[in-house]
């Protein structure tokens, strides 16, 4: 897709060439998946990392499969690649990250996915609750009760 801007105060309807910009429009989970190469290469890069193209497929599958709910979400809408700003700044944290702060990274993920399972339980059971409360006061009302 071109995205143009037009200068309308010179009255023109033409684009001038320094305001035309190709804008390449793509779902929000394949901007998301480009970034994820990007940033697999940065991170490898870092650990100096030797990896095959094998490997990094796995990773991004690995990658999808472990954020499926988000990537199935951000599926549904077109949106244009994350901004080369963005990325940078993105690269630019994860050459800066120290083997202190990546250990805690590391420990951090099990902690995060555990924590995730539990907040889904509590969920769960408090719409359980909400359920029960709701048909005790059905109950309440149309049995003569309280």
């Amino acid at each position: 897709m071109v995205s143009t801007a037009y200068d309308l105060r010179a009255g023109g309807v033409t684009p001038p060439p320094s305001l035309a910009t190709i804008r390449r429009e793509m779902t929000g989970r394949d901007a998301l998946l480009d970034a994820f190469d990007r940033l697999f290469q940065a991170a490898a890069t870092k650990l100096q990392l030797t990896v095959t193209p094998e490997e990094r497929a796995e990773a991004k599958a690995q990658f999808a499969e472990r954020f499926a709910a988000m990537l199935d979400l951000t599926g549904q809408f077109e949106t244009p690649a994350l901004p080369p700003e963005v990325l940078s700044e993105m690269e630019a944290q994860i050459s800066r990250i120290s083997p202190v702060e990546l250990a805690g990274v590391l420990a951090a993920i099990p902690l995060a996915q555990q924590g995730h399972e539990m907040l889904r339980s509590v969920a769960f059971q408090h719409a359980q609750q909400k359920m029960l409360e709701h048909l005790a006061m059905q109950a309440d009302t149309r049995y003569g009760g309280n």
